[in-house]
C-alpha cells in the first residue's frame, strides 16, 4: 500500500486530554529533520464530524487551513510551525471522513455484497489514509486523537496494532504520552497514572517504546526509574517532557534528554549528528531580548478560549524572533469595548500598560461587532499600529466607510442580510451554498500588490499567495467612494475583482488582509506582514517612551530611538532591563 522505506511513528496519549500530544510530535519532527531526515505529520481525529470547519472554536479551539484548502485540527499549525513539510488534505483524517467512504464503498457494491465491518473494512481504510500520507518521507509521525480508552478510538489503536504486524517491529515504534502529577500534600509525583495509561495501553496489543512523561516540573532519576520498573521500558527511553517558558524551548529540552537519540536507535536508522543552531537561536532570543518588548491588543471575542487564536498568538511570537523582542499579547474582549469603550477596555486588559498596536482576528457572526469596530476607529485615529486580518479587515472598511466616506449606515450582509448600505457582502461565488461544511472559499489563492504600497515593501513581492477561509468579502460597489475617500486598495485577486489588502496612507501602520497570514508563520521564517507589524509597534512603543508616557505602570523616558520602518532591525536603541524577558507561553 505504502513506500516500504518509510518507518513510523505512532504517538499516543494518556491520562488526561490536551497533554501536549500534538506539540510532542511536532518536537519530534524537528529533532528528526535536523538530523537529515525527511519528515511529515499525520493527526487522526477519533470525533464523527467529518471536518472541524463547522465545529465552535470554544469546543475545538482553532480551525487550521492548508494550501490545498483542507480544513483541519489545530494540531497540523504545530506541525507547519516546528517542520518544513507543509501539510495537505492527507495530514489530517477524522472517523466520520473514514466511515464516509467506508459506506460511500459499500453503496456502490465494492464490498460484492460482504458483510461491512470494523475490522477489516475501517482499519484497512484507516491504514490506506496513513500510507498514502507517508509516501516519500523517510519518517511519518502519526498522532491518535483523545486518550487511550476512549470508545472512539479504538479503530485507529486496531489499525496501528496491525501496521506493526505488516511492516515488522524495525519499521514501527509506539510512543505514549502521559502526565506524571505531583501532589503537593504528599510532597511528591504520581507515577500510577502513567502505569495504569499503559497498562490499557497494552491491553490493545501495543507496546510502547518510549514513554514521554509530561510534568509540571523535572523529575529526578527515581521517578524515571519506577516508571521503567513497572511500564516495562527501558531507563534512558523514560523521557521528561517538563514545563518550560515557551513551547520553542521543547525541542532543546527533549534533545537534552535523548529523545531523537533513542528513536534513530529503535528504528535502526543511521543520521548524521543533529544540527539544533535555529532551535538555539531562538532560545537566545527568548532568554535576553536586545529590544525589550512590546505589548499588543488582540481584540475578539472568543478571549476567554485563546486556543481559538492559537496560530494567530504564534506568529506574533515569531515576529517577536525576528525583531529580537518579546511581544506581550493582551486579549481584549470587543464586547467589553461596546460596554466601556476602548480605552477602558484596554486599560482593563493591560492593567493600565497601554498598548503599542491592534491587532483583529478573523471571526463569525455579529456578536462583538461593534466593538470591533470601535477598535479600528481608535487606532486609525490615535495612529496606533493596526492589522486587522479576515474579518478585521472587514471591521476597518465599515468603520472607514461610516467616518470617513460618509456612509452612516455601512455593515455587512453578515450582520444585516437586509442592509442597503452592506459595504461588506456575501461573495457571488457564496450565494448558491447551502451546505456548511467545508463550502467557504478556502485554501491558498494568488494577490497582486500594488506598486510602491507600504503592503509591496513589507512583503518585497509583486504578487503572493495565502491562504483563505472566509465567505463575506469587501462589496465592489463601494469601491469608487472609498478610495475617493482615501481608502488604500494594496492588493487585489489577479483579475482585479476580489480586494484582498486595504491600508491607509497617512498613517504609521495600517493594513486589512481579507487572508490568515498567520496560518504561513513560523518561529525560525516569521511571516512578512507579522515582523512589519511588530517593527512598527516598537517604533510606537519607543515613542511612547519619548513622550514619557506609562509604561509598564511607571513613567519612563528613553533615549533616541531609529526608524527601519519594515525589517525592524534596530528600533529602539536602549531599554530598561525590566523590559527584558522570556516570551510567556501562550
Amino acid at each position: 500500500m505504502g513506500s516500504r522505506s518509510t518507518k513510523f511513528i505512532f504517538v499516543t496519549g494518556g491520562v488526561v486530554s490536551s497533554i501536549g500530544k500534538g506539540l510532542s510530535c511536532a518536537c519530534i519532527g524537528a529533532l528528526l529533520e535536523s538530523r537529515g531526515l525527511k519528515v511529515t505529520a499525520l493527526k487522526l481525529d477519533p470525533y464523527i464530524n467529518v471536518d472541524p470547519g463547522t465545529m465552535s472554536p470554544f469546543q475545538h479551539g482553532e480551525v487550521f487551513v492548508t494550501d490545498d484548502g483542507a480544513e483541519t485540527d489545530l494540531d497540523l499549525g504545530h506541525y507547519e510551525r516546528f517542520l518544513e513539510t507543509k501539510m495537505s488534505k492527507l495530514n489530517n483524517f477524522t472517523t466520520g471522513q473514514v466511515y464516509e467512504t467506508v459506506i460511500g464503498n459499500e453503496r456502490r457494491g465494492d464490498y460484492l455484497g460482504g458483510t461491512v465491518q470494523v475490522i477489516p473494512h475501517i482499519t484497512d481504510e484507516i491504514k490506506r489514509r496513513v500510507f498514502l500520507a507517508s509516501r516519500g518521507f523517510d519518517i511519518c509521525i502519526v498522532e491518535i486523537g483523545g486518550t487511550v480508552g476512549d470508545i472512539e478510538s479504538l479503530p485507529f489503536l486496531e489499525a496501528i496494532r496491525q501496521m506493526r504486524a505488516d511492516l515488522g517491529p524495525e519499521n514501527v515504534l509506539y510512543i505514549h504520552v502521559t502526565l506524571v502529577p505531583y501532589i503537593r500534600a504528599a510532597n511528591e509525583f504520581k507515577t500510577k497514572p502513567t502505569q495504569h495509561s499503559v497498562k490499557e495501553l497494552t491491553g490493545f496489543g501495543i507496546i510502547p517504546g518510549i514513554i514521554i512523561c509530561r510534568s509540571e516540573e523535572q523529575l529526578d532519576q527515581k521517578v524515571k526509574s519506577k516508571i521503567s520498573l513497572f511500564c516495562n521500558v527501558k531507563e534512558d527511553c523514560v523521557v521528561n517532557s517538563y514545563d518550560v517558558g515557551s513551547i520553542y524551548e521543547l525541542p532543546l529540552v527533549l534533545h537534552r534528554e535523548g529523545l531523537d537519540q533513542r528513536i534513530v536507535e529503535q528504528l535502526n536508522i543511521w543520521t548524521g549528528s543533529p544540527n539544533l543552531k535555529p532551535w538555539e537561536k531562538i532560545a537566545s532570543t527568548l532568554t535576553a531580548p536586545a529590544n525589550g518588548s512590546v505589548t499588543i491588543a488582540m481584540v475578539g471575542k472568543y478571549v476567554d478560549l485563546t486556543e481559538s487564536y492559537k496560530s494567530l498568538t504564534e506568529a506574533l511570537h515569531h515576529s517577536g524572533f525576528a525583531n529580537d523582542c518579546k511581544v506581550d499579547v493582551a486579549y481584549v474582549d470587543s464586547e467589553q469595548i461596546e460596554k466601556d469603550g476602548v480605552a477602558a477596555a484596554i486599560e482593563k486588559a493591560t492593567n493600565g500598560k497601554g498598548v503599542d498596536a491592534i491587532l483583529i482576528p478573523g471571526g463569525f457572526g455579529a456578536r462583538g461587532s461593534e466593538g470591533k469596530i470601535q477598535a479600528c476607529q481608535y487606532a486609525r485615529e490615535q495612529k496606533i499600529p493596526f492589522f486587522g486580518i479576515c474579518l478585521g479587515l472587514q471591521m476597518a472598511v465599515i468603520e472607514y466607510a461610516r467616518n470617513m466616506a460618509g456612509i452612516a449606515q455601512a455593515t455587512s450582509s453578515e450582520f444585516n442580510p437586509n442592509s442597503e448600505h452592506a459595504v461588506i457582502d456575501l461573495m457571488e461565488s457564496q450565494k448558491s451554498v447551502n451546505r456548511m461544511g467545508g463550502s467557504m472559499r478556502l485554501g491558498a489563492y494568488p494577490c497582486v500588490l500594488a506598486k510602491g504600497s507600504l503592503t509591496a515593501k513589507t512583503y518585497g513581492e509583486k504578487e503572493i499567495s495565502e491562504r483563505h477561509r472566509h465567505r463575506f468579502e469587501f462589496n465592489n460597489t463601494y469601491r469608487d467612494t472609498l478610495v475617493k475617500a482615501g481608502l488604500i486598495l494594496s492588493g487585489t485577486s489577479p483579475d482585479n475583482h476580489l480586494v484582498e489588502i486595504i491600508e491607509l496612507q497617512d498613517h504609521p501602520w495600517f493594513i486589512g488582509v481579507q487572508f490568515h497570514p498567520e496560518f504561513k508563520s513560523s518561529p525560525r521564517t516569521s511571516h512578512p506582514l507579522f515582523k512589519g507589524f511588530v517593527a512598527a509597534a516598537l517604533e510606537h512603543r519607543a515613542l511612547r517612551l519619548k513622550a514619557g508616557r506609562k509604561l509598564n505602570g511607571k513613567v519612563v523616558k528613553s533615549s533616541k530611538s531609529s526608524r527601519n520602518g519594515q525589517t525592524g532591525d534596530a528600533p529602539i536603541d536602549q531599554v530598561d532591563d525590566s523590559e527584558r524577558g522570556a516570551v510567556s507561553s501562550s
